[in-house]
């Protein structure tokens, strides 16, 4: 417990470093011929690492028996979130400059824009129920809104794929590392299942 406490701070400044490092280059002019386009890839990139981080620490922790790290998962999951807005943001305000009529028509006509979209609209309300307060309130709830990340994850990968259309070395592994992470949560949950089952049948009495 005291390790996480000591260590949470540390994780804050990585996942934040992204970001700062960003800001520097913007600040000496340093982000290339295409300025825009570039903080663009670098925070899309960025939520989808964290978001996939997030996807992985739950099978760490069965893997390895490490409990502690899932203490992690909401900083790194808020991280992403972050990342995401930053992204948003850039399309909306540096790129369209609040053009909402464009940007309504661009949401609606182009397709790696609408999955993007759509995976940003289903993190906010993730992001919004990840207090201890809405864990609460929510009950069992709370996780099965929360199945909505994997959806938020494939989103993010269609969006990168259909973005980059030729050159889609970086969304194949995105995706490649979600089917593995996904495939082994279908296994936990099919492993818990079969456990379930036979304890009852264990305990249910002999009618026979």
């Amino acid at each position: 417990m005291n390790a996480v406490r000591i260590s949470k701070p540390f994780v804050f400044l990585a996942g934040l470093t992204p970001a700062v490092l960003l800001a520097w280059d913007a600040f000496h002019d340093a982000l290339g011929a295409n300025p825009i386009s570039e903080i663009t890839h670098v925070t899309g990139d960025w939520t989808l690492r964290l978001i996939l981080i997030t996807l992985a620490i739950t099978p760490i922790r069965k893997l390895t028996g490490w409990n502690a790290i899932i203490r992690y998962r909401r900083m790194v999951g808020l991280f992403a979130f972050f990342y995401a807005s930053l992204h948003f943001l850039t399309y909306v305000v540096l790129d369209q400059n609040l053009g909402w009529s464009y940007i309504l028509a661009d949401i609606a006509k182009r397709p790696y824009i609408t999955v993007g979209f759509l995976g940003f609209v289903l993190l906010v309300p993730l992001a919004l129920t990840s207090t201890t307060g809405w864990i609460r309130r929510l009950g069992k709830r709370w996780q099965q809104l929360h199945r909505l990340v994997y959806v938020t994850a494939i989103a993010g990968v269609v969006h990168y794929w259909w973005l980059v259309k030729s050159d889609i070395a970086l969304p194949l592994t995105y995706g490649a590392i979600l089917a593995v992470l996904f495939a082994i949560r279908v296994w936990y949950t099919a492993r818990r299942n079969v456990s379930t089952a036979r304890a009852t049948r264990a305990v249910a009495p002999n009618v026979s």
